[in-house]
C-alpha cells in the first residue's frame, strides 16, 4: 500500500486535514464517487465500471483508463494496459506520484469538486501519468516504446514531454493543451503548470539545454522558459512571459523578456494558483 507523502514540509502540513493518507483510502473515495455518479447517470455506468468500479486498486483502474485513452488499431488497449501495469509494478513510485498528482489537483483547482472528475477527465493528469510510464521505459532502455508513447500522448492529448525528463510528484498540469517540455528539462515537486507553457531550448545546441524548474514553482498560462536556466524554488512566472535567464527563489517575473516584478513572502505560488501580478512599470 502506498502512503501519500509530500516533498515540502510546509506543503505537507497545510494539506493533511481532510486528505486521504494512503492509496486504499483514496481508491475507496473514488469508488464511492463513481457509485454515486453511476446511480445519477445510467449512460455512464459502463464507463465508470471500466475505469473504477470493477477494479480493486488504484493502479489497476488507472492503467486501464490510460490505455483506453491512447489505444489505436496497431496498439490496442490490452497491450497498453500491460505496459502500464508492468511499469507500475517495476516502480511503485509511479503510483505514489500519480496519487500525489491527483491530490494536488483536488487541492489547487476550484473546478475539481471531487477526486473522480480529474481522475476520469483531466487530460493533463492523464498525460503526466503516461509520461511517468514512458520515463520508466526510457530509463529501462526501451526508448523506442517510450518515444511511441510520447508521440501518442502528443497526438491525442496535445501534451509533448520528452520521455527523458524527470518530473517530481504533486504536479498539477492544468488543462495541458500546448505544453512542451524538452529533453534535458527537470521539473521538481509540487509544481503547477498551466496551458501553452514551453520549457524549451534556444536553438540547435546539444547537451544540457533546457530549463530546470524547482519545487513549488507556478508557471502561468503561456509562459515560455528557454535555455538551460533555473527557475528557483517557489518562484512564479507570469502569463505570457519569456524567460531567458535564471529566476531567483521566491521571485515573481513577468514580461518579454521577463524581469523581476515582485517576491513571494512565505507563500508557495504553485499552491496558491494566483496568476495575478503586482503593479509594475515596463
Amino acid at each position: 500500500m502506498n502512503e501519500i507523502s509530500f516533498a515540502a514540509p510546509e506543503i505537507a502540513a497545510s494539506l493533511q486535514q481532510g486528505i486521504p493518507t494512503d492509496e486504499g483510502e483514496l481508491w475507496e473515495t473514488l469508488r464511492l464517487d463513481a457509485e454515486r455518479a453511476a446511480a445519477g447517470e445510467e449512460m455512464l455506468r459502463g464507463f465508470l465500471d471500466m475505469a473504477v468500479l470493477r477494479h480493486a486498486a488504484f493502479a489497476s483502474g488507472l492503467g486501464l483508463l490510460l490505455a483506453r485513452k491512447l489505444a489505436e488499431y496497431s496498439m490496442p488497449a490490452e497491450r497498453l494496459d500491460e505496459i502500464a501495469r508492468v511499469a507500475m509494478a517495476g516502480d511503485p513510485a509511479i503510483i505514489a506520484a500519480a496519487i500525489a498528482d491527483l491530490i494536488a489537483i483536488r487541492t489547487r483547482d476550484p473546478a475539481a469538486e471531487n477526486y473522480l472528475n480529474p481522475f476520469l477527465y483531466y487530460k493533463g493528469f492523464h498525460a503526466l501519468q503516461w509520461h511517468r510510464i514512458g520515463h520508466w521505459l526510457w530509463r529501462d532502455g526501451r526508448r523506442e516504446l517510450a518515444h511511441f508513447l510520447q508521440s501518442r500522448v502528443s497526438q491525442v492529448l496535445a501534451v509533448d514531454i520528452h520521455p527523458a525528463v524527470p518530473i517530481g510528484s504533486g504536479v498539477f498540469i492544468d488543462h495541458g493543451t500546448g505544453l512542451v517540455v524538452g529533453e534535458t528539462a527537470v521539473i521538481g515537486d509540487d509544481v503547477s503548470i498551466l496551458h501553452e507553457v514551453t520549457l524549451g531550448g534556444t536553438g540547435k545546441e546539444r547537451g544540457d539545454r533546457h530549463p530546470k524548474v524547482r519545487d513549488g514553482v507556478l508557471l502561468c498560462a503561456g509562459a515560455k522558459v528557454l535555455g538551460n536556466v533555473e527557475i528557483g524554488r517557489d518562484a512564479k512566472v507570469g502569463a505570457g512571459s519569456v524567460v531567458l535567464h535564471d529566476v531567483p527563489p521566491r521571485a515573481t517575473v513577468a514580461g518579454v523578456p521577463a524581469r523581476i516584478v515582485g517576491w513571494s513572502s512565505g507563500s508557495v505560488p504553485a499552491l496558491e494558483m494566483d496568476q495575478s501580478l503586482p503593479d509594475y512599470e515596463i
